[in-house]
């Protein structure tokens, strides 16, 4: 059996930055997983090492993020971090949820994760690609 497509990557979401195009690109993949073992009903074996990898990716990636607003000045900094420590903490909550019960990974999970990638990757992160290709992120 295939993997599932749940999230698609479009070439609209580009934030001209290969290295967090890419990494954009890698959550999606990791999301397409987790979602793909809900599907085929494995996610009570496979999720959580799923979501763990999600979760230390994320950091990564939000890491990378803010080092470049950091490099920059970036003047959108401040509400664009707030972004991610609400991620953070939403995600936390599922986590938790689903450490107790493997039962609790559920399709809102997924439709959270998706929503918030997509809307994330669309409005907030366009924000700074000026910014970032002024300054020469490739």
């Amino acid at each position: 059996m295939t993997e599932k497509t749940f999230f698609r990557w479009t070439d609209s979401m580009s934030v001209q930055s290969v290295e967090i195009d890419n990494q954009h690109k890698e959550l999606i993949k990791m999301l397409n997983e987790l979602y793909d073992a809900f599907m085929k009903k494995e996610h009570k074996i496979k999720a959580g090492a799923i979501v763990d990898r999600m979760w230390a990716y994320t950091n990564y990636h939000f890491t990378t993020e803010e080092k470049y607003f950091s490099m920059f000045n970036y003047a959108g900094a401040e509400s664009h971090i707030k972004e991610h420590e609400l991620f953070r903490s939403k995600v936390e909550e599922f986590m938790d949820k689903f450490k107790k019960n493997h039962s609790a990974l559920t399709y809102d999970l997924m439709n959270f994760l998706r929503s918030w990638l997509n809307n994330h990757i669309m409005e907030t992160d366009q924000k700074y690609v000026l910014c970032f290709t002024h300054n020469g992120v490739k």
